[in-house]
């Protein structure tokens, strides 16, 4: 093998390893990206989940009067 080849070795060599460092960056936005979003949706659902307990407790305190409001006539 000459010192040409081994150049044009060297060069698709580090082209590739520029390639690859370029997809781990992009891998490491993308991933940093859906940790962000996921953070989000755990927030919003655990928002959710206690509204969702709130309403669950007007409506059964609702429940509670109609029927003591049903007794008392």
């Amino acid at each position: 093998m000459d010192r040409a080849e081994l150049i044009a070795q060297l060069q698709s060599l580090a082209e590739r390893f520029d390639e690859l460092a370029d997809r781990a960056r992009r891998l490491n936005d993308e991933n940093r990206s859906l940790r962000q979003q996921q953070e989000q949706l755990v927030g919003e659902r655990s928002a959710l989940l206690a509204k969702n307990e709130q309403a669950r407790t007007r409506v059964e305190a609702m429940i509670a009067r109609l029927k003591s409001l049903e007794q008392h006539t």
